[in-house]
């Protein structure tokens, strides 16, 4: 059975096509704010794996605030990072009254300011708040079959409902990822994606 399992994945990867997953909204939190918002010496609490090698959703959650309104229990993925970065959609940044741009992860200069709530109490972050660009997650094996770069920008037609093609998508290659691409809920919305979705890889 694993035999047959590894034959249809090598056969969707080679064809191209790439697995779409849902990202929801999620913070990643620095060591030093971590034990701002939940105490000293605190923790992150491992819940479950993500599709990610080393990534997971950890029990702890915190409270968003921006000036037009409030957003509880926001996700925390771990492990910890050097810097502390938010994750939102273009729709939650309306709810909560803030511009955030559009980056790939990690890139924060300049990105916008939010306020976090723990059971700590509270902290402002003078930037960190951005809309993730979508992403290809790929690893180097997956990337040289397809004639494929790291940075390198492509197009992937999703099959849903209601289908769509992205037209900027980032392909992040490296031999700790898994084979997988990452959009927020408003573009899994509005592509009407719903359950295992595939999407072809269009340079």
């Amino acid at each position: 059975m694993d035999n047959i399992v590894q034959a249809v994945v090598d056969a969707i990867e080679n064809a191209g096509l790439i697995q779409v997953e849902v990202s929801a909204r999620h913070a990643h939190l620095s060591q030093t704010d971590l034990e701002a918002l939940f105490g000293r010496g605190a923790a992150l609490t491992p819940k479950r794996e993500l599709s990610q090698p080393g990534q997971y959703l950890s029990e702890e959650r915190i409270a968003i605030i921006g000036p037009r309104g409030k957003k509880e229990r926001l996700a925390i993925l771990g492990p910890v990072r050097t810097e502390t970065q938010v994750e939102l959609s273009k729709s939650d940044c309306v709810d909560l009254g803030i511009d955030a741009p559009v980056r790939e992860s990690g890139d924060l200069a300049d990105s916008s300011g939010i306020i976090l709530e723990g059971p700590n109490g509270r902290l402002h972050i003078g930037s960190g708040a951005i809309i993730a660009q979508n992403h290809i997650h790929m690893q180097p094996e997956l990337a040289g079959k397809l004639g494929l770069e790291n940075k390198q920008h492509v197009k992937v037609q999703v099959f849903t409902d209601r289908p769509l093609i992205f037209g900027d998508v980032i392909v992040r290659v490296s031999d700790k990822f898994r084979n997988y691409m990452h959009i927020d809920f408003d573009e899994a919305n509005a592509a009407g994606m719903q359950g295992f979705t595939l999407g072809k890889i269009m340079p």
